[in-house]
C-alpha cells in the first residue's frame, strides 16, 4: 500500500479551503500556467479525485481561488470622505493582486460572483454611492476601476517574467510612429504605481473639472 492509498483510504480531513490556500501555494510558486488539480493534488499527497471532490473542476478551482485573493483585502480603517475611500479600495485591490503570482491573470480569468469578490464589489459601489454618484455611474465606475486595476497589474505582472523595460519604445519609429516618437520618454514599464494613480485620478475627475491629470 502506498503513503498517498493509505491517507486517500483514512479519509484525509481537507475542505476546499484547504486546497484552495494550497493552489495558491502552488501559483506563488509555480505561475498560472503550471497550475493543475493534479498538481494540488500531488502537494497535498492525495488522489486528484479526492481534490475534485471538493472543488469539482479546475474551473471551479480557480474561481475559488480568485475569491479568495479578493478575501484578502481589508475593508476596515478606510477614509471616511467617499472619494478617497474609492481611492483606497482600488490601491488596496491592486496591491491584493499584485501579492500573488499571476493574481491578476487568475482574477481576470473568472466570473467573480462569490463572497469575498461581491462583498469588495459592494464596498467599492457603496463608496460611489456615497459620493453623489447615481446607480448607473457608481456601478460602472466600479467596473472601469476594477478593469483598470486588472489590466494595469497584469501588465506588471508580465513586466516581471520578461524583459519589457525600453521595449516599446525601442519599437517606436519617428517616420511611421511620429505621435508615440514625440511621448516614447514617458513609455515606461517601471512607472506602475505613477500610471495607476494617474489612471485612476482620470476615471474618478469629471469631464472638463479643474484639477484632472496633468492639469
Amino acid at each position: 500500500m502506498t503513503k498517498r492509498q493509505s491517507r486517500d483510504e483514512r479519509g484525509p480531513r481537507l475542505d476546499p479551503h484547504t486546497v484552495v490556500r494550497t493552489a495558491l501555494e502552488l501559483l506563488d510558486e509555480k505561475g498560472l500556467e503550471a497550475l493543475s488539480t493534479r498538481a494540488v493534488a500531488d502537494r497535498l499527497g492525495v488522489r486528484m479525485n479526492t481534490v475534485l471532490w471538493h472543488v469539482k473542476t479546475k474551473t471551479r478551482l480557480l474561481e475559488l481561488m480568485a475569491d479568495a485573493v479578493l478575501g484578502e483585502i481589508p475593508l476596515d480603517g478606510l477614509p471616511g470622505t467617499p472619494d478617497e475611500r474609492v481611492r483606497e479600495l482600488a490601491r488596496r485591490l491592486r496591491r491584493a493582486l499584485l501579492a500573488h503570482r499571476d493574481g491578476a491573470a487568475l482574477v481576470v480569468g473568472t466570473y467573480g460572483a462569490e463572497p469575498h469578490t461581491l462583498r469588495f464589489a459592494d464596498a467599492l459601489v457603496g463608496a460611489l454611492l456615497d459620493s453623489g454618484r447615481d446607480g448607473r455611474e457608481a456601478a460602472w465606475t466600479a467596473w472601469t476601476i476594477t478593469y483598470f486595476a486588472l489590466g494595469l497589474a497584469q501588465e506588471e505582472q508580465a513586466a516581471s517574467t520578461q524583459a519589457l523595460p525600453g521595449r516599446l519604445a525601442r519599437a517606436v519609429s519617428p517616420t511611421s510612429h511620429p505621435a508615440l516618437h514625440r511621448v516614447r520618454e514617458h513609455l515606461d514599464a517601471d512607472s506602475f504605481g505613477e500610471r495607476f494613480e494617474f489612471g485612476l485620478a482620470a476615471i474618478l475627475t469629471p469631464p472638463g473639472a479643474a484639477g484632472g491629470p496633468g492639469a
